[in-house]
């Protein structure tokens, strides 16, 4: 008996639009993956780079931070900021054999709920394609 792969993916959103754009999408009614837990930030730029490598470390098989559209960041150039880091981390895991998509950075503006859902429909089918990054243990058989 095999079950279906769901992976722990963690989102990092700014609470000016990626947050907004959550909300817009539940309001909507749209549906994305319920494995997707989503964390509020001031900016996607005050997101350090240990924060999402932590969240891997923690058993996270994924981490997205998801933040305003670039030239329209609520704090000027928060969203650079935060897309260098990610492309840091990326080199990190990628040095470390950990595959570097399991990091991602992505842009929604708050009017963009249908967006917003589609990312999280995307990378999840991503990360199920890339598998678990810490393998579970197999379970004993009975009687063996």
């Amino acid at each position: 008996m095999s079950e279906e792969f769901e992976p722990k993916i963690l989102a990092y959103c700014c609470q000016w639009c990626s947050y907004a754009a959550a909300d817009l999408a539940g309001s909507m009614r749209l549906q994305y993956p319920p494995n997707v837990r989503i964390i509020r930030v001031p900016c996607t730029g005050r997101v350090d780079m240990l924060y999402l490598l932590r969240a891997i470390e923690d058993g996270a098989d994924g981490v997205f931070l998801s933040g305003c559209l670039l030239d329209d960041c609520h704090y000027v150039n928060g969203n650079y900021k935060a897309l260098k880091r990610v492309e840091k981390v990326k080199g990190m895991l990628e040095a470390m054999g950990i595959e570097p998509g399991r990091v991602e950075m992505y842009f929604n503006s708050s009017a963009m709920g249908p967006q917003f859902a589609q990312t999280c429909i995307d990378f999840t089918q991503r990360i199920r394609e890339l598998g678990p990054l810490y393998p579970q243990p197999q379970k004993a058989a009975v009687g063996a």
